[in-house]
């Protein structure tokens, strides 16, 4: 079973930047797309960004030109470049992969100060 965990939160002014890491401790096949998701307190989990295995991406428009999101199959890692942020990018955030199921990660909590 692929086991997830994201590391690379923090605390942030808002302006700044941070990368979250996702780390899976098995094999990640080509095909399976990983997205990046986020809840805040009181909201749903949200897709913040998703990258299929050939490497097209699709963003919210939320953070459309601000994130980037990228992955490394060799390594079993994917990735969420964050620019430019803002408060309400506030949320613990989740990395998935979806595949016969989807499997989570843990959150890491990304705060960002006004």
């Amino acid at each position: 079973q692929v086991q997830l965990v994201e590391s690379g939160g923090g605390l942030v002014q808002a302006g700044g930047s941070l990368r979250l890491s996702c780390a899976a401790s098995g094999r990640i096949a080509d095909i399976n797309p990983i997205g990046w998701y986020r809840q805040a307190p009181g909201n749903q989990r949200e897709l913040v960004a998703h990258i299929r295995g050939g490497g097209s991406t699709h963003y919210s428009d939320s953070v459309k030109g601000r994130f980037t999101i990228s992955r490394d199959n060799d390594k079993n890692m994917a990735y969420l470049q964050m620019n430019n942020l803002k408060p309400e990018d506030t949320a613990v955030y989740y990395c998935a992969v979806h595949g016969g199921r989807v499997i989570w990660g843990q959150g890491t909590q990304v705060t960002v100060s006004s």
